[in-house]
């Protein structure tokens, strides 16, 4: 049964309108202080200790340690994706790109899930071809390299572990490091098990675990990403709930044409048109509609089209699969 009352004292929508609200719209949205520096920081380590880990793979023998290496390079690539898409969401709106460029950290995402898989295949291939050609090891800088990026992914972890809500690619960018600390402590042990058994096939062995974990961190990475390239709905927002809400608004008798889609790793849109045949539409009914929508459910961009019905010829997009 829909509400037919043109009062606002309804479902929350009570409240004064208040001139300060259009500047709270966005305010538990705001990137972190220091955010983009972070990113750069970590970037830069981990780079640091690419380098370090791919020469000391090569001279000891270990395709763990060069595996590892592979996932931290991607690793790399991948903040510096989130670095890039935070930087490219701040851009103003142009006449050409009129949301500005904030859809670009979706396609961020999806590149890091993209190289990632890459990636994991070059790893596989190498540790299959590993198990017929035994090749010996430097069980030693094997060790300790993989003991320094414990630390390091460890720290990066520890230090993105703030931002990991901020978006899509930060909270890859930091399932990655913590995924890489379990790793690199993975390589510590066959290392130390391959320095006291002489067991040789539990490098390639350790090598397919890391590629494992890759390819489960970056399989949802990729499906939420190319599920928002697609532009769908968010998994965090209720469609239905938000559909109910709006059915249950002061003389709404009909909701049609209902969208929801992200702009950004960031930022929700809606569209929608609302049937209300015995009310005139004002601002402060959809200034209010519109604050209650990104409280209830993070949706930070409304469009709401009011309908009155009185045209004999009924919304064309009135029919459920009508796009």
């Amino acid at each position: 049964m829909h509400a037919h009352s043109c009062s606002h004292h309804h479902h929350g929508l009570g409240h004064s309108h208040d001139p300060q609200d259009k500047h709270r719209h966005h305010s538990h949205h705001r990137v972190p202080e220091g955010y983009s520096k972070r990113l750069l920081i970590a970037a830069a380590i981990n780079l640091s200790f690419v380098a370090v880990e791919l020469t000391y793979g090569f001279i000891s023998g270990s395709l763990a340690l060069i595996a590892d290496a592979a996932h931290n390079f991607s690793d790399v690539i991948g903040l510096l994706l989130a670095w890039g898409g935070a930087y490219l969401a701040r851009a103003k709106p142009t006449d050409a790109h009129t949301y500005g460029l904030s859809g670009a950290s979706i396609l961020a995402a999806l590149a890091n899930a993209g190289l990632l898989l890459v990636a994991t295949g070059g790893i596989i291939v190498h540790a299959i071809h590993r198990f017929w050609n035994p090749a010996p090891i430097d069980t030693g800088p094997m060790i300790w390299v993989a003991f320094i990026g414990i630390v390091i992914n460890g720290t990066t972890a520890w230090v993105l572990h703030r931002d990991q809500h901020v978006d899509l690619n930060t909270r890859g960018a930091y399932l990655h490091m913590v995924a890489d600390t379990a790793i690199s402590l993975g390589v510590v042990l066959a290392g130390i098990a391959v320095m006291f058994t002489g067991w040789l096939w539990l490098d390639p062995v350790t090598s397919l675990v890391i590629a494992s974990v890759i390819l489960l961190g970056t399989w949802g990475l990729a499906k939420e990403s190319l599920h928002l390239s697609l532009a769908g709905v968010p998994k965090h927002i209720d469609r239905q709930g938000v559909e109910n809400y709006l059915a249950s608004l002061p003389g709404v008798t009909e909701v049609h044409d209902l969208h929801i889609w992200a702009m950004s790793t960031t930022q929700t849109a809606l569209t929608v048109h609302l049937m209300r045949p015995q009310c005139l539409t004002d601002d402060k009914f959809l200034h209010d509609v519109a604050d209650e929508l990104e409280k209830k459910f993070n949706i930070q961009h409304p469009t709401i089209q009011v309908e009155r019905g009185n045209n004999p010829v009924s919304c064309r997009f009135s029919p459920k699969d009508v796009i």
